[in-house]
Parts: structure tokens; C-alpha cells; sequence
């Protein structure tokens, strides 16, 4: 596979590489300008086709009608448009619209309701909202700061209108959609450790990440999301790179584990991106014979387990490739074929990534006994930063303070914790959030989630920190069980005891048994909603004894007992 692809079509641009895109100073509008006499297929979706040439076309349409929705309104370099729908062909028409306008797309998580709903849009400063008739509904009865006529729905009269309107006009892009600082996306974290912030991609930086193109794609591929398209992965692994390349960009309205393989394999699928716990999500799905009768050769994500990965590549012939990345774009780790098993594998060479401790300075590397286990976590886990990457994080849009959090000089602070072996390879540890504090000594989560998820029959699993009801933290998981499987108490203690490589402070004082773990929007374990539930739940409970590694169940008195020790200290659970 070549080193980067050239798309073909494009007669004004015969070559694009990273270090030609910065030198042209180039736009995501240059880049679907060169797809504007391309007749190559664009845009599968369902039953429809769109033809490149045909998409730029819808792109330029929009571009003209949120041009005149600033009539009353800013100039359409700063009109922030919410973006309000599931992964359909006028999602991806407007992000055309934008970088062809210089417009900034926000897109809204339509998991959340009310207030924090509310609170997304305001805080974004729309001044006009895109939806459709039916998540206009998750509108209803909340203050989102505009009125009612600059709520626009595509299935409606008035979108309808406007499209018919412009439709057939020539377009020609003005100069913000030329100049590479312009804002293009506002791209919501995923809010698994806290509130999202809303991260600042101007249309500079996404045509760099296109040309990065890391999976090598060309034209020959037909590329396919199912991840929404209002979190970063969907448009910075899968449409951008697309549109580069000039492949076949197919997408689902939403992600589904029934429709995956029928959709592989009707589009003639051969790269498709992932987050979170989507691959385990796949793999529920009873195995086949036709998970190898599929053209898939690129399977690119973030976060899958170590076993999911292999299972995959077991059942559909294809390994994934890992990334660790985040929606800020300061720092990136790939899995090299050479890492070992958990880890995240190395930085590319052009970054200098570092473990931090609390005070800025370098964390001593990794150390392991014979059996594998961390011996001097206290002193190897520290924050992940990249030690040049600063100038990469375009920052949090109206949060100075958290942008500040991020920075530390010309360095960016991931606000995740991991480890680095003598190697060079690096491990993740959590985040910030999963940090756990137990007998005055400092751990993280994430190792213990890996100990945990090799008990039989555990199907998914997340560890955090709770309260103690004297001080510190308690270590508590929750668990969920593969089909068919009765968690059995006796067995898992004695699982843990035999665990050479398990802490003495990292066994779960509580565990929870449910029927399914929380997500966020992009299949990430939902562990601030695990933190507020803590154990006050009606899943079956399990309470650990520290000394000995047996669990009993939490029974009416063993919980009232549980309650009278955080009254007597005065501590909450929650």
C-alpha cells in the first residue's frame, strides 16, 4: 500500500501529501473542490448514491443557503450552526456547506436531554439550529438562546425552500473558506470523565488530519461509519481521509450490530473506524461463515481490548489497528507490530511523549517481575503529555480554564494516566478521573479492569473509585457476565488471590453485577454515571473482604451495616 494516496480526478491538485498541504496553506474547501468534476461513486447511503461531482454539488447548495440564514444574523465566518441529526446524506452536505462557507458545524449529542442539552447548545453560542422533525422533539420545553424560526428541519417546508432556491446557482467560496485559521468544526469531548467541552478543529487542521491519511486509503476503497458523526473519530478517521483520497465514503444512520455485516458486505466495505466498545459490540453478534466473505482489509479505532481485537481478526481475517488519540488531536500513540499485548504502543517520531509526574518531571519507566506485574506503579504512572504538542491543540471553544488545564508551556497534558516500559512502549493507566486513592497509596483503574476481564464468563467490566466511608476511596466494579454465565462469588475470590500481578490495595470492595455497563454516545463506559450510582442500585451486589479476597452477598443487613459506617463518619457514598 503506498505511503499516501493521491486522488485521482483532480487534475489542479495531482499530488497531496502533509507537507504540500501546509504548504499551500490548503482548506477542506480545496479539498472538495478537487472532488468537483469527479464522477467516482462519494456518498452510499441506504439506497441512494451521490456521485463526488453530485456531492460537492449538494455541499455548494447548503454552502448558499447558510449564507442567506446570515442575513439577520453574523457574518457567515463566525455563523455557528447546530447540527441536531443522525448520520444521514444531509449531515454530511452541511459539513461540506461549512468548509465551503466559512461556517462552523457543531455537532449536538442527541443522548443528552433538558437542561444539559440546553446547556450544550448556549454554551456554543448557535445561531442556528439543523434538525429534523423527529430529534426536534429533544428540543422541546428547554432554553437553547434562539427562537423558534432559526430552528430549521430538514424533512420541512422551509429547509425544503431554501435548497430549491439555490439550487443550480454557481457558489464561490469566500475568503474565510480560503484561510486555514477558520473554525470549522466544534467537535464535543466524549464526557466520559465529566462534562463535555466542545474542542475547536479549524478548517486547517482537519485538512492536515485527512492528509495524514494513517490507514493509507485510496480511491479503490469504500469506507464506512456507523459512529456519529457528531463526535471526531466519525469526520477525522472516515470522511475527511475520504474525501482526500476520493474513496467511497457509505455511512449508517446508526450504529448497529445486526446491520454491520449485511452492510460490509452490500457496500463492498474494505476500511471501517470504531470507538470505545464498538468491536465488542460486534462480536455479540452469533459468528458466521460470511464474516470472511468480505472485502474489509483496514479496521481503525481506538480503545478495543486486547481480546476483542484478536477475536476479531479470528473471525473476519482483519487485525484492527489501535490509535491512541483524543478528540484535542495533541498527542497520538499507535500500535506497532512489535507492542506488546496491553500496550498502547509507541509515538510516531515527530512527537516527543512523555510520562509527567504531578510536578512536570519525567516518570521513572516501567519496572515488572518475573510474573509481569507493575512494581513501582507509584513512581511509573503519571500523566501522558506530549512535550511539543501544545501548538497542536487549538483549544476548548469559551473555556479558557480548561484550555489552560491542557497546556503547561509548549506541552499538552492529555489528562490521561499511563505508564512507558524501558521499550518505549506505553500502557494506559485511565484517566485523570480514574485515579484511586486507597491507604494513602495512589493507583489507577485500568490495570485491574485488565486483571479483572481474564475471570471466565466476565463479558465487560469498568473499576473506579467511590468513596470510603472513612477517607480516600474504595475500589468498586461493576460487571457485566457473557450469556448464560451466574457470577460465582467463591470462584472469583480465589481468581484474585492467584493474580501475581494484582496490587495489594486493587481488589474490588464491591462488586456489582448488571444486565448492561452505561455508555456515552461513542460506546465509551459512562463512569462519572458509575461514580453517582455508586452501590445504591438493585443489581446483585457483591462485598469483598480485603484481608482475605471472599466475596458474600450484599444482603438487606450487610448494606445497612454499609450505611451506619459512612453515617458514623459522616461521608456519603455518592
Amino acid at each position: 500500500m503506498p505511503d499516501s494516496a493521491e486522488p485521482q480526478g483532480s487534475p489542479e491538485i495531482p499530488r497531496l501529501t502533509p507537507d504540500v498541504v501546509a504548504a499551500r496553506r490548503m482548506t477542506f474547501a480545496d479539498l472538495l473542490l478537487a472532488r468537483a468534476e469527479d464522477d467516482h461513486s462519494g456518498l452510499l447511503f441506504e439506497d441512494a448514491r451521490w456521485s463526488w461531482r453530485e456531492v460537492v454539488r449538494e455541499c455548494e447548495v447548503r454552502a448558499a443557503v447558510l449564507t442567506g440564514l446570515r442575513a439577520d444574523g453574523p457574518p457567515a465566518e463566525k455563523l455557528h450552526v447546530g447540527v441536531l441529526l443522525e448520520n444521514v446524506p444531509e449531515y454530511i452536505f452541511l459539513l461540506g456547506a461549512a468548509a465551503l462557507s466559512g461556517a462552523t458545524v457543531i455537532g449536538i449529542n442527541p443522548t443528552r436531554r433538558g437542561e444539559e442539552l440546553a446547556a450544550d447548545i448556549r454554551g456554543v453560542d448557535c445561531d442556528l439550529v439543523v434538525t429534523d422533525s423527529v430529534q426536534r422533539k429533544l428540543l422541546a420545553g428547554i432554553d437553547i438562546g434562539i427562537s423558534d424560526d432559526r430552528i430549521l428541519e430538514v424533512d420541512g417546508p422551509r429547509w425544503q425552500e431554501r435548497l430549491r432556491a439555490e439550487a443550480g446557482k454557481p457558489w464561490q467560496p469566500p475568503d474565510s473558506a480560503r484561510d486555514p485559521a477558520t473554525r470549522l468544526l466544534l467537535t464535543f469531548t466524549s464526557g466520559s470523565t465529566g462534562a463535555p467541552k466542545a474542542v475547536i478543529c479549524t478548517t486547517g487542521r482537519l485538512t492536515m488530519l485527512a492528509a495524514t491519511n494513517p490507514c493509507a486509503l485510496t480511491r479503490a476503497d469504500v469506507t464506512y461509519n456507523a459512529m456519529p458523526l457528531f463526535h471526531g473519530n466519525a469526520i477525522m478517521a472516515c470522511w475527511a481521509p475520504s474525501v482526500f483520497t476520493g474513496a467511497t465514503f457509505t455511512m449508517r444512520r446508526t450504529f448497529s450490530v445486526s446491520g454491520f455485516l449485511p452492510d460490509v458486505r452490500r457496500f463492498g466495505v474494505t476500511y471501517f473506524n470504531y470507538v470505545g466498545r464498538s468491536l465488542a459490540y460486534l462480536l455479540s453478534a452469533p459468528e458466521s461463515p460470511l464474516e470472511r466473505d468480505t472485502h474489509l482489509r483496514t479496521v481503525f479505532g481506538t480503545e478495543a481490548a486486547h481480546r476483542d481485537r484478536d477475536e476479531f481478526e479470528r473471525r473476519f481475517g482483519v487485525r484492527p489497528i489501535e490509535s491512541y488519540g483524543s478528540s484535542e488531536g495533541g498527542v497520538v500513540i499507535r500500535v506497532t507490530p512489535d507492542s506488546p499485548p496491553q500496550s498502547l504502543g509507541r509515538a510516531p517520531e515527530y512527537m516527543t511523549v512523555e510520562i509527567h509526574d504531578e510536578h512536570g518531571n519525567e516518570c521513572p519507566r516501567a519496572a515488572f517481575d518475573a510474573d509481569g506485574r507493575l512494581v513501582n506503579a507509584a513512581e511509573a504512572i503519571g500523566e501522558i503529555v506530549n512535550t511539543t504538542g501544545a501548538a497542536m491543540f487549538e483549544g476548548y471553544y469559551r473555556n479558557a480554564k480548561a484550555t489552560a488545564e491542557r497546556i503547561a508551556g509548549t506541552a499538552f497534558r492529555t489528562g490521561d494516566l499511563g505508564y512507558r516500559d524501558e521499550a518505549g512502549f506505553f500502557y494506559f493507566a485511565g484517566r485523570s478521573g480514574d485515579r484511586i486513592r486507597v491507604d494513602s497509596e495512589n493507583f489507577s483503574a485500568a490495570p485491574i479492569e485488565r486483571i479483572l476481564a481474564r475471570f471466565p464468563g466476565i463479558a465487560l467490566v469498568a473499576v473506579y473509585p467511590i468513596p470510603d466511608p472513612r477517607t480516600g476511596d474504595r475500589v468498586m466494579a461493576t460487571i457485566t457476565l457473557e450469556a448464560g454465565v451466574r457470577f460465582d462469588a467463591e470462584a472469583f475470590g480465589r481468581f484474585l488471590t492467584e493474580q501475581a500481578d494484582l496490587g495489594t490495595k486493587w481488589a474490588p470492595r464491591i462488586v456489582r453485577i448488571a444486565a448492561d455497563i452505561p455508555v456515552t454516545a461513542t460506546r465509551k463506559i459512562d463512569k462519572p454515571l458509575l461514580r453517582r450510582e455508586s452501590w445504591l442500585v438493585d443489581d446483585p451486589l457483591y462485598l469483598g473482604d480485603p484481608k482475605s479476597n471472599t466475596y458474600r452477598p450484599a444482603t438487606p443487613e450487610a448494606i445497612a451495616e454499609l450505611w451506619a459506617e459512612y453515617a458514623r463518619y459522616g461521608r456519603s457514598p455518592q
